[in-house]
C-alpha cells in the first residue's frame, strides 16, 4: 500500500500511509482508537475505496470493488465488532458464502462435517454446529468468526482484536494456529491492543497516530515503552494510578444469589470505596453474576441488599433506581443504542434532569453532554452525532459516561477495557481511581490479569459456574491467579 489518503468529508482519516506485508509473517499494525487502523483494513478488505493512492497484492495491481472481491483474492477479515447472522447456527455462519450445492440442494452433510472440522481445528469441537449464534457467550461467536475465516484459506488474515473476548487458554490456542499457519505462508495484519502479546506473536510493527505512519520496524528492536511512546507521542510514567481511598461499610450484597444462567448460588460483597476485581476464564460465571445482579437475568433465588436495605429481584429498572449501573461486555449488542446519537447514548437511563411537563429540553440536554463529551475525552463532532460513526474506544467512553451520568453508586463493570487503546485504558483506570476515591463501589470483570493485580483492592475468582476464593490483592501474582482461575484452587507455595 503506498500514499493511501481517505477522506469522510472535512475528516482525514489517513493522509499519505504505507504499508507492506511480506509472505508467512505477522505484522502488528498498532495504534490508539481512531489513529486509522480500522480504516486501513477496511481498504485493504475492500470495505472502502481510498480518496488516494495504490495497492499491490502479489505484484499485480489490486483495487477490489467489495469485500467479497477482496475475498476472492485471498484477503479475509476478523473485524472487532464481529459480524454474524444471530439468528443463524453456527454452521451456516461458518459456511456462509461458502456453501456446498448439488443440483440447487444444500448439502448439508458435507457442510456440518466440513464446519465441525474447523472447530476441532481451531481447538473449539464443544461448539455445536446447530446452535443458533444468539446463544453462544461473546468469545465463543469470536471462535465462529475465526473459524470462518480460516474456512475460507486465506492468503493474507487481517484479525482485528482477535483475543479481546478470549481466556488465556484460548490466547495460546490461537497464537499456536497462528505459527502454523505462518508455516502455511499465510500473512497476517494482527491488531491488538494487548501489547505485551503483540510481542510475542509479531515479527514486524507499524504505529500509525493521526492518520500518519509515525514508526516501523523489527519487532526484536523495540522496547514496550517504545511502541508506547511512538502510539501516544509521549512517554507514559505510570500505568496504573492508585489514588488514596478508604474502603468503607457494604454497598452491595448478595446472598445465595442464583440467576437463570448461573451454575451455583453465589454470596458476595462489595464495599463502597472497593475495586473488587472478578477473574475467571471465559465461561466460568463472571458475566453470568452481573447479569443477575443487575437484573437482566431472572434470579431465582438469594437475596440482594443495597447499602442495608433488601430489594426485590427485578429488572434492571429498579437496579437503576437503586444506584446500580452496569457495563456490558457486549458493546454493540447491549452496551450501546447503535441507531441513536451520542446523546441519547449517554443520557437515556436519566432523563429527569431534562423532562420539564413530559417534554424534553433538548437544548438544556446538548450542553450537559457536550460537558460530559470534554470531561471523558470523547471524540466526537457534536452530542448529535451517531454512535455508530465513532471508534471502538470512544464509544466505549460514551458507554462509561453514561453510568456516571446516571450518578450510579455501584458500577458493575464488565470487562471495561476491551478492545480500547492505550491511552483510553489509562483515563479508564483513572476513572476508577477517582470514583473509589469518591467512595463508589465497583465490580471489575476483566481476563487480563495485570490489570486486575494493577487496580484492584481485592479480587474473587469464580471457576466453572462457582466463586472459588476471594483475597486481598496483595495475596495474589500472576501466578496464582492462573492457577486458581484454571484448577480453581492456589498451589502450596504461591504468593
Amino acid at each position: 500500500m503506498k500514499g493511501i489518503s481517505k477522506s469522510f468529508g472535512a475528516t482525514r482519516a489517513l493522509d499519505d500511509v504505507h504499508f507492506d506485508l511480506k509472505r508467512g509473517e505477522v505484522h502488528a499494525l498498532l495504534g490508539e482508537n481512531g489513529a486509522g487502523k480500522s480504516t486501513l483494513i477496511k481498504i485493504m478488505s475492500g470495505a472502502i475505496r481510498p480518496t488516494r493512492g495504490t495497492m499491490n497484492l502479489e505484484g499485480a495491481k489490486y483495487s477490489p470493488a467489495s469485500p467479497l472481491e477482496g475475498r476472492k483474492m485471498g484477503i479475509s477479515v476478523i473485524y472487532q465488532e464481529l459480524n454474524l447472522a444471530p439468528h443463524m447456527t453456527v454452521e451456516e455462519n461458518i459456511m456462509l458464502g461458502q456453501e456446498w450445492k448439488a443440483c440447487g440442494f444444500l448439502r448439508r452433510k458435507k457442510m456440518r462435517q466440513k464446519a465441525c472440522e474447523v472447530l476441532r481445528l481451531v481447538s473449539h469441537p464443544e461448539i455445536a454446529p446447530d446452535v443458533p449464534v444468539r446463544r453462544l457467550s461473546v468469545a465463543a461467536r469470536q471462535i465462529v468468526e475465526i473459524s470462518r475465516a480460516l474456512l475460507e484459506k486465506a492468503k493474507i488474515l487481517i484479525m482485528d482484536e482477535p483475543t479481546s473476548s478470549l481466556s488465556g487458554e484460548d490466547r495460546h490456542r490461537l497464537f499456536r494456529l497462528i505459527k502454523q499457519l505462518k508455516g502455511q505462508g499465510v500473512s497476517i495484519v494482527y491488531i491488538s491492543h494487548f501489547l505485551e502479546e503483540v510481542q510475542q506473536v509479531a515479527d514486524r510493527f507499524s504505529v500509525l497516530r493521526d492518520g500518519k505512519n509515525v514508526g516501523s520496524g523489527q519487532m526484536e528492536e523495540i522496547s514496550l515503552d517504545g511502541i508506547i511512546q511512538l502510539m501516544v507521542g509521549k512517554k507514559v510514567r505510570e500505568v496504573f494510578p492508585r489514588l488514596p481511598h478508604e474502603v468503607g461499610p457494604v454497598a452491595l450484597a448478595a446472598f445465595r444469589l442464583r440467576g437463570k444462567r448461573m451454575q451455583a448460588e453465589v454470596s458476595l460483597s462489595l464495599h463502597h470505596g472497593e475495586i473488587l476485581g472478578l477473574a475467571g476464564l471465559v465461561g466460568s460465571g463472571r458475566t453470568e453474576f452481573l447479569r443477575a445482579l443487575f437484573g437482566l437475568d431472572a434470579c431465582h433465588e438469594g437475596v440482594l441488599r443495597i447499602g442495608k436495605e433488601e430489594i426485590a429481584l427485578t429488572g434492571p429498572r429498579l437496579r437503576i433506581d437503586h444506584g446500580i449501573g452496569f457495563l456490558s461486555e457486549d458493546r454493540q449488542g447491549e452496551g450501546l443504542s447503535p441507531g441513536q446519537s451520542v446523546a441519547d447514548n449517554i443520557t437515556l437511563s436519566r432523563l429527569a434532569p431534562y423532562s420539564r411537563f413530559g417534554f424534553l429540553r433538548l437544548g438544556l440536554r446538548n450542553k450537559e453532554v457536550e460537558r460530559w463529551i470534554q470531561r471523558m475525552k470523547i471524540k466526537a463532532q457534536s452530542p448529535g452525532q451517531s454512535i455508530l460513526t465513532l471508534s471502538g474506544g470512544n464509544q466505549q467512553k460514551v458507554a462509561l459516561a453514561r453510568l456516571l451520568h446516571q450518578e450510579a453508586k455501584v458500577l458493575l463493570l464488565d470487562e471495561p477495557t476491551r478492545g480500547i487503546d492505550i491511552l483510553s485504558k489509562l483515563q479508564v483506570y483513572q476513572w476508577m481511581a477517582e470514583l473509589a476515591a469518591q467512595g463508589k463501589a465497583i465490580l471489575f470483570v476483566s481476563s487480563y490479569l495485570p490489570e486486575l493485580l494493577g487496580v484492584c483492592d481485592r479480587i474473587a475468582v469464580f471457576y466453572r459456574g462457582q466463586l472459588a476464593e476471594v483475597r486481598p490483592v496483595s495475596e495474589w501474582n500472576e501466578q496464582s491467579l492462573t492457577a486458581a482461575t484454571t484448577t480453581g484452587r492456589t498451589s502450596a507455595g504461591l504468593h
